[in-house]
């Protein structure tokens, strides 16, 4: 008897089968979840070691991180699987590969291998840097219990994000650290580097509209034209990763702040007409 046949039956089997196949089917959030915390965990590892090298393959497993965050949510709105237990595992891990392992690698990056000078003591800026990195993993964790708690942007569906999200976060620090990969070594521009990170951390705390891109329809069917920007794009990643993801990065972390000044702008406008 075949397995349809005695799923029309009601035998046993096919309910053991039927299970079993749905076991399988929560899983692969699940596993996407766990590869983006194993990407976050190497990547703090590799920090820890300290060399060019190693901060480069640091930055490319936050990227890595990023590309499974964003498959685990895919697959389960695309199978119906999403659960409370998913979004706290979810966020758990979030945490380490978008909190502990950019502000490490912020740090080690930035601060750590600034060349000793008679300007300032050098011991004081760590000490700064220290604090700038607990600032930007507080902030991260603040935006994913508070997106925990209250979701996308009241009044959007599902088209905007309150604050910048802690991968968009992570991912800028990321690309800076690929595109650049030589560690910091003058202290002005280890001081420009912290202030770029205080910010980077202030912006995921704040309530700055982002665009989250999940009303596209990415599971529907697209226009030819479409499929081939996202396949030029990448295309362009693959080659030219360093520059390409810098770009998308800087962008999208922009982006946030230009639409929410002309939205500003916008209101002041209406609220305050010109007097003739």
């Amino acid at each position: 008897m075949s397995d349809f046949e005695q799923h029309e039956l009601g035998f046993p089997g096919a309910r053991r089968a039927n299970l079993k196949l749905r076991r399988g089917i929560y899983l692969l959030p699940s596993s996407m979840t766990v590869a983006n915390m194993l990407c976050g965990f190497y990547a703090v590892m590799a920090t820890l070691k300290g060399g060019g090298t190693d901060l480069d393959n640091a930055a490319k497993a936050i990227g890595l991180a990023i590309l499974f965050d964003s498959f685990d949510g895919f697959v389960a709105r695309a199978t119906g699987t999403s659960s409370e237990f998913g979004k706290q595992f979810d966020s758990l891990a979030d945490m380490v590969s978008f909190g502990i392992a950019p502000a490490a690698l912020a740090f080690t990056w930035g601060v750590r291998g600034i060349a000793e000078t008679d300007l300032l003591d050098i011991r004081r800026l760590h000490q700064i840097g220290w604090w700038v990195a607990l600032v930007f993993v507080i902030c991260c964790a603040w935006r994913l219990a508070r997106f925990n708690i209250q979701g996308m942007a009241p009044g959007t569906g599902s088209k905007y994000f309150v604050g910048l999200p802690c991968p968009a976060a992570a991912g800028l620090i990321a690309a800076t650290v690929h595109a650049i990969k030589t560690p910091i070594e003058d202290w002005r521009w280890s001081v420009f580097w912290m202030l770029v990170v205080i910010a980077d951390s202030a912006l995921m705390s704040s309530t700055v509209r982002y665009r989250s891109f999940k009303d596209i329809p990415m599971a529907a069917r697209q226009k030819s034209f479409f499929v081939i920007v996202i396949g030029l794009l990448v295309w362009l990643i693959v080659a030219y990763s360093e520059v390409v993801l810098m770009v998308i990065a800087t962008v999208f972390v922009a982006s946030g702040v230009t639409f929410n000044l002309v939205r500003m702008v916008r209101h002041y406008l209406i609220s305050h007409p010109a007097k003739t």
